[in-house]
């Protein structure tokens, strides 16, 4: 199973990375977690041929403006889209003219799924549960392949959290926020809230990414957080776009 990073940033797409977007790779599925801009690296790792699906955690547009490129892509089997209750209706009115190509002029299928909260098989098991955030927001946990990935991302601490990373081989946690840094009125992780999860949870690997563009202007910053907290968390990875983990 590999894991690809194709953006990293919250927020805006700077020099050091784009908005968020991780590609998993196993088998024949290829499951896309959340549409940012780094979105348009897919072709670089896909064929088209592969049974392809996005799960994105909400709809703030760092995680869905990346969508506008479905064009670029071939999908033989067409495209699995999947999120929170109201993610259908509201992809309905983005995804249509004049803001981009109309999913129903695709070169592909779009099938647009709600989820609620619970577990799934699709037919890998999927599970999602709501995190701390501003807005609705949802984390996942996938179980394929033997593995099992966490992805929290736009949360602040909650038990949920801990929950969906229970065990796993590799929680894909959110870092917005600068070590120390913390906002109740807009719930974001930093790089020791994550690893405090982590550790809760008794993840195996964790990867911090999501970093705040405006508090991570360049790579200094996250290399600043890998010195620092590498030694509390072995094995931490601080993702750069482009970063692959495999498992």
């Amino acid at each position: 199973m590999e894991i690809r990073f194709l953006g990293t940033n919250g927020w805006y797409d700077t020099p050091s990375g784009n908005t968020v977007c991780v590609l998993v790779r196993e088998g024949d599925d290829a499951i896309i977690l959340d549409a940012g801009g780094g979105i348009h690296r897919l072709g670089e790792y896909l064929d088209g041929h592969e049974k392809t699906s996005v799960f994105l955690s909400h709809l703030h547009l760092d995680h869905v403006w990346g969508l506008h490129v479905l064009n670029k892509f071939r999908f033989v089997h067409g495209l699995d889209l999947y999120g929170e209750t109201g993610t259908k209706e509201a992809l309905s009115r983005i995804l249509v003219s004049p803001f981009t190509v109309p999913m129903d002029a695709l070169p592909f299928p779009v099938r647009l799924h709600d989820l609620t909260e619970g577990t799934y098989f699709l037919p890998y098991e999927v599970e999602c549960r709501p995190l701390r955030h501003a807005t609705p927001c949802f984390g996942y946990r996938f179980r394929l392949g033997g593995r099992t990935i966490a992805y929290c991302t736009d949360t602040g601490y909650c038990d949920n959290a801990v929950h969906l990373a229970r065990g796993a081989d590799l929680l894909i946690s959110e870092s917005a926020f600068l070590p120390g840094m913390q906002a109740d009125d807009w719930p974001h992780l930093n790089p020791e809230t994550a690893i405090r999860i982590a550790q809760e949870a008794g993840a195996k690997r964790l990867a911090l990414f999501h970093f705040d563009a405006a508090l991570y202007p360049t790579d200094r910053e996250r290399q600043l957080v890998e010195d620092r907290f590498s030694p509390v968390f072995p094995g931490l990875v601080v993702a750069r776009d482009g970063t692959c983990i495999t498992l």
